[in-house]
């Protein structure tokens, strides 16, 4: 479970998770400059610049520095990932923080966004501009209600280029007495123009990122990301192997139905992948029942800390799915047949080839080596020794808690018998 950050001196709402905060102040821009200054940086510097928190808490202090009268600025935009709809990045003058968060498809059915002026700009496109002091525009938009009190006087919400179905959006707003005057807000507008086509850069490698992590894992997609495209490319690493097995596959798989297999095993590999990751385990494949996830060796660690969070991944995986089959949610709960779930997981250590294999047009980014085909083989052995967590010897020995010694095995296609330790029962 990863720990939420804390948002105070901020609220956010459930479906909104802090992700990062920063706080630079000013510094982070040249002051004074000037709008033409801003639009050079824009066009030449800002290129470089790859953290879009980053980008957007300069850009703010760089509006400030040229003279526009922003206090409070957001920035909205759309993904594609598997746990969030989109992210945003929240500034305040008065507080010097810049936020960025992660907005879950549930906020979009809540009345703060359907009631907000961002509705409006994210779902149609349409340019909003209103006073939080008038009155009227107070009542109808909740949002204008609490800048009225935090003393603005002039927000505004306009589009930044458009998807397929949503709209990212910025918003400025001011305490300036009056609002902004049309010459500011024209140089605001003219500004977020080159602005735009930072942040669909921006999304662009989000996208990319965030899809390469959920196929191939963090490590793999970074790597590709860097670059690592060619078929053979790659690095030999030192790290202790995850293979895991679902008891009695092809049975369930015989019981149940088409889509209530996907539901159960998603419920399940949520909970064995869900451990190795929490662990700093890394998930490289899914093979029908079947998980492969290696826990790579530190070079400043390198005598306990992979094996100790391996094991440590494995109780916890093997404990939830007891919880699993204690306590399923919906809607497992209504399906029968399937209970209870078992598993094997073999931990063995070795060195692997981290990289690309395959055709040249069809590549993927998994380790391999005679120690992932040892692994497999021991993983089998925990049907035969009946005990649902196997470890070698070499994993054994970086680990400090006792062990009972199953005594050594044959493997197939390994020459020499290999010593087999388990969790003590004792």
């Amino acid at each position: 479970m990863v720990e939420r950050l804390d948002p105070a001196p901020r609220r956010y709402p459930p479906a909104v998770v802090l992700v990062r905060r920063v706080a630079h102040g000013a510094a982070v821009a040249p002051s004074p400059t000037t709008i033409e200054a801003v639009e050079a940086w824009l066009l030449g510097e800002a290129l470089r610049e790859r953290d879009q928190l980053a980008l957007f808490e300069a850009l703010a202090w760089r509006l400030v520095a040229a003279g526009l009268p922003v206090d409070r600025a957001s920035l909205h935009v759309g993904t594609l990932h598997p746990q969030a709809y989109g992210f945003a990045w929240n500034w305040l003058r008065a507080d010097g923080i810049c936020d960025e968060v992660r907005v879950t498809g549930a906020s979009l059915q809540t009345d703060s966004y359907r009631l907000s002026p961002l509705y409006r700009v994210i779902e149609h496109g349409e340019t909003f501009r209103r006073s939080p002091q008038d009155a009227a525009a107070a009542a109808e938009f909740p949002l204008l209600a609490e800048l009225a009190r935090d003393g603005m006087t002039d927000y505004a919400a306009l589009p930044l280029g458009a998807g397929d179905r949503m709209h990212n959006a910025m918003t400025v707003a001011t305490r300036q007495a009056g609002g902004f005057s049309e010459a500011e807000f024209a140089a605001i507008r003219r500004l977020l123009s080159l602005f735009a086509l930072h942040v669909e850069r921006h999304i662009a490698w989000r996208i990319a990122g965030n899809v390469l992590d959920a196929y191939l894992g963090g490590a793999a997609g970074r790597r590709v990301l860097q670059g690592a495209i060619e078929r053979g490319a790659g690095r030999p690493i030192d790290a202790v192997i995850w293979v895991s097995d679902l008891r009695g596959f092809t049975a369930l798989s015989d019981r149940l139905a088409g889509p209530q297999m996907i539901q159960l095993l998603n419920a399940y590999f949520e909970r064995m992948a869900g451990a190795v990751i929490a662990q700093g385990g890394e998930v490289l494949k899914f093979v029908g029942d079947g998980l492969l996830a290696v826990f790579p060796l530190r070079a400043e660690d390198p005598s306990a800390h992979a094996a100790e969070a391996a094991l440590a991944a494995a109780e916890t995986a093997l404990a939830q799915v007891e919880a699993l089959n204690a306590a399923p949610p919906a809607p497992l709960d209504r399906i029968d047949g399937w209970r209870p779930l078992g598993s094997g997981i073999a931990l063995h250590e070795g060195r692997v080839f981290f990289g690309n294999i395959g055709a040249p047009e069809r590549l993927d980014f998994t380790v391999i080596g005679a120690a992932v085909n040892e692994a497999s083989r021991v993983e089998a052995l925990t049907k035969q020794l009946g005990r649902p967590i196997l470890i070698t010897e070499p994993v054994a020995r970086r680990l400090t808690r006792p062990l009972d010694d199953l005594g050594r095995h044959s493997l197939r296609g390994v020459a020499a018998p290999v010593a087999i330790f388990s969790p003590s029962q004792r």
